[in-house]
């Protein structure tokens, strides 16, 4: 039986405590502009807003500029939640594309703009409403508080001490470790001598729940699927019908553990 409050709680970081929609879309457009060869400076009006809720259906950041090739092609919604993976192979053929072609475009995309403007780039990042004030209870608690994300470590330590969290990078776990997070939450058990019982993970992407739900060895581990993060509804009722898995929305995230 899962503990009342975790010894150990590991968070995913974008999707979970950051929102990072805006600086999705702006370097996927950036990225759509070149690989396309878009006339276009400035988005169409309305497609960020159209973007943002079918960010959800992206396992992969290289997809992310294929999605607005899709909507600028005039697919619906409705379309690309039922059936996306059909859609980037369509694309891709199509277009004569590669992922691989287009990931390393959008990433030394990137990389260019957080080396000519860092702070521009940190500034399209908002941490989700409650998060930080409870991030800071946690840290004046007796729960070790750990962050294990694809994204790259000392970008998540900046972006946390814009928030005066000062968490150490020691507590980091980014892009950089190149190891599945249930490795990474193995070898947290493993150094603090816990139970699974006594570690608690929440992430927003089911598929990665799903996979730490597969070790035999974390059976006991408390899963929680972010309903605030990058899922779709389909992925939420999939997680309330699972039972190693729980739905949790963020009043309950913010509130006492006993809510969760």
């Amino acid at each position: 039986m899962m503990n009342a409050n975790p010894n150990l709680l590991a968070l995913d970081f974008d999707g979970v405590i950051c929102d990072g929609l805006i600086e999705y879309f702006q370097v996927a457009w950036r990225t759509y502009r070149d690989i396309w060869r878009s006339q276009d400076y400035d988005p169409p009006q309305g497609l960020a807003q159209r973007f943002y809720p079918l960010r959800a259906v992206i396992e992969t950041g290289w997809e992310m500029p294929v999605l607005i090739r899709a909507l600028m092609l005039g697919m619906e919604d409705g379309e690309i939640f039922a059936n996306w993976g059909d859609i980037v192979v369509e694309i891709l053929t199509k277009d004569n594309l590669q992922a691989k072609q287009i990931g390393a475009q959008l990433d030394g995309l990137r990389d260019r703009w957080i080396g000519e403007d860092l702070d521009g780039w940190l500034d399209l990042h908002r941490f989700y409403p409650g998060i930080v004030d409870k991030i800071q209870a946690i840290l004046n608690s007796g729960t070790k508080l750990y962050i294990i994300t694809t994204k790259e470590g000392r970008f998540v330590e900046q972006l946390l001490e814009r928030s005066q969290i000062n968490l150490g990078s020691d507590f980091i776990f980014g892009k950089e470790n190149k190891r599945p997070k249930y490795e990474i939450l193995r070898e947290l058990i493993n150094i603090h001598n816990l139970q699974t019982e006594q570690v608690w993970f929440v992430e927003d992407r089911l598929k990665t729940l799903e996979l730490v739900a597969q070790q035999a060895d974390l059976v006991g581990l408390g899963l929680y699927l972010a309903d605030w993060g990058y899922n779709t509804e389909t992925e939420r009722l999939a997680a309330k019908a699972n039972p190693r898995i729980r739905l949790i929305n963020l009043s309950q995230f913010a509130g006492d553990f006993s809510q969760w």
